[in-house]
């Protein structure tokens, strides 16, 4: 049996059918968690920090592109 680590909330799934780096979802509280470790298993909860993180640095690497097609574009 299977909780989650945010609100201890039974999961739906089965121990010996995880696999390491899967994504589950909480019926509870929503939140993301993955399999960090399979015997015992272990879950991680995926901060929404993290997700906003990555949609940022994907912004300034595109901006990044941009001031750099700009730059050619002078020459």
């Amino acid at each position: 049996m299977l909780k989650c680590p945010d609100c201890a909330a039974v999961l739906d799934a089965d121990e010996d059918e995880v696999e390491e780096g899967e994504i589950l979802s909480c019926p509870e509280c929503e939140v993301e968690l993955e399999v960090v470790q399979t015997h015992p298993v272990l879950l991680n909860v995926l901060s929404e920090d993290e997700d906003e993180e990555d949609e940022e640095e994907e912004g300034d690497k595109e901006s990044e592109d941009e001031d750099f097609e700009d730059e050619e574009d002078e020459r």
